[in-house]
């Protein structure tokens, strides 16, 4: 058994602010992913009085960070995120517009390296008329150098995989522009804010193994902690709000381990044999008469390059590329 598969699985919970929390509880390079959701610095506890929320089962002491203050906010808690993570591990840190110069100013002085600047699209944006609607989130995706990263590009979708327009399943869920729905909560105990099941998934599938440990420096609703523990993941989780520990916890504790996984999008990596190996002068003479021959028979260009995929066990592009090459 490798030694990543004897890793105990755990669930570790602080009700205390997270930088001290993990200067107290975390050593260095202690954990392999990150995902993470703070406070953004609008008066997220008095947003409700603007956009005529009602929010009675909204749970009490959102806890938020001054405008003023949040420059330093970001720096302290992004190089303390920075320290934990051992190198190769990845952060998803979700943020909004408002402050999002502070939030990549604080990063890039952490030495994590930003990798992607994803867009998280979802639905019903509050409604404006002297400005655009906004209705998106942005999710800095980083890495800690020092190792290769984990990125389990076949986790979810095998290469082979068609959407019903001909599509590759696989390259439209890789796109930086995620689109996925909010969860709505009508009429149950709530945090304010809380990141979708489907979003902590594809972050989780992507950037980590079973066993690996996962880390959110501003728990609040708990979800990272619930999808991390559905997926066999251990998760450590920092939250100042006392309303919110204490309604979460036990909730993040009902939770069996893996109860996910087997209802997961699964992939694999089913690409030809041969993709990315040289092409020898003996395969593209055979591969130039083997697509005159088929051009012969009355095949289009696309049905006979079909063909000579699976006899030359290259992929579509390879074997278009290699034709082109021939004047072909």
């Amino acid at each position: 058994m490798a030694e990543h598969d004897r890793r105990e699985l755990f669930t570790r919970f602080y009700n205390e602010d997270c930088v001290e929390g993990a200067r107290k509880h975390l050593d260095d390079g202690s954990v392999d992913l990150i995902i993470t959701d703070p406070p953004y610095g609008i008066e997220g506890d008095k947003l409700h009085r603007h956009y005529n929320r009602d929010e009675s089962f909204v749970i009490d002491g959102y806890v938020e960070v001054p405008a003023r203050e949040y420059a330093a906010f970001s720096e302290r808690w992004t190089r303390q995120a920075a320290r934990v993570l051992r190198p190769g591990g990845s952060m998803y840190l979700v943020t909004g517009w408002t402050h999002l110069r502070a939030v990549l100013n604080a990063v890039a002085r952490t030495g994590l390296e930003l990798v992607n600047h994803l867009v998280w699209k979802y639905n019903f944006g509050v409604f404006t008329e002297k400005k655009f609607v906004t209705s998106h989130y942005h999710i800095l995706y980083l890495v800690k150098p020092g190792a290769p990263p984990t990125f389990n590009t076949y986790a979810r979708f095998a290469p082979s995989q068609k959407t019903a327009d001909g599509g590759s399943v696989l390259y439209r869920d890789l796109e930086d522009v995620w689109i996925i729905d909010r969860e709505y909560k009508h009429g149950q105990v709530r945090h304010k804010n809380q990141l979708p099941t489907d979003l902590l998934v594809k972050m989780i599938q992507y950037s980590s193994h079973e066993r690996d440990v996962v880390c959110d420096f501003f728990a609040g609703s708990f979800s990272t902690a619930r999808v991390a523990r559905a997926m066999n993941r251990s998760s450590i989780s920092f939250e100042l709000g006392k309303e919110a520990f204490r309604h979460q916890v036990p909730l993040v504790e009902a939770v069996e381990w893996g109860e996910m996984l087997s209802r997961l999008p699964t992939g694999r990596d089913d690409r030809p044999a041969k993709t990315n190996a040289p092409w020898s002068e003996e395969e593209l003479a055979r591969l130039a008469a083997a697509y005159k021959a088929h051009r012969a028979k009355g095949l289009n260009k696309r049905a006979a390059i079909e063909r000579l995929q699976q006899n030359f066990e290259r992929g579509y592009f390879a074997v278009l590329n290699a034709l082109k090459r021939q004047g072909l």
